[in-house]
């Protein structure tokens, strides 16, 4: 699957605000759907990529040897979800950052179709 049809059947998750696909080496978002006036996704990309920097120094730091598959940040009304992508059809650095809306979103099925997608991407 190419970038554009992951992120539409990103949006398709029950709850999903935005999602970007982010080179966590750069910064950099790849590509980006939804989103608006209150969540920037290319802000949001930058910032994230710090997030995950900043777990994968302390993994290496505390000489943990084991992989990161996903990062949640709960807030209030909304969960933001980071899933690095670790499959061989994906360069290692990069990640999908999904928003949903936490009054809507089944955060269980949320990461498993965003794992499903992880697996179908191809870059």
């Amino acid at each position: 699957m190419n970038i554009d049809t992951a992120l539409k059947e990103a949006m398709s998750i029950g709850g999903a605000v935005g999602v970007a696909l982010v080179d966590y080496d750069s910064g950099m978002s790849l590509g980006h759907a939804g989103g608006g006036e209150w969540l920037n996704l290319e802000i949001a990309a930058a910032g994230n990529t710090e997030v995950v920097r900043s777990k994968l120094r302390v993994m290496q730091t505390l000489g943990l040897s084991d992989t990161i598959e996903d990062i949640l940040i709960t807030l209030h009304r909304q969960y933001h979800l980071i899933r690095l992508m670790s499959g061989v059809k994906a360069r290692g650095s990069l990640f999908l950052y999904l928003v949903l809306e936490r009054d809507v979103a089944n955060l269980a099925l949320a990461r498993h179709q965003l794992k499903r997608i992880e697996g179908e991407l191809q870059i």
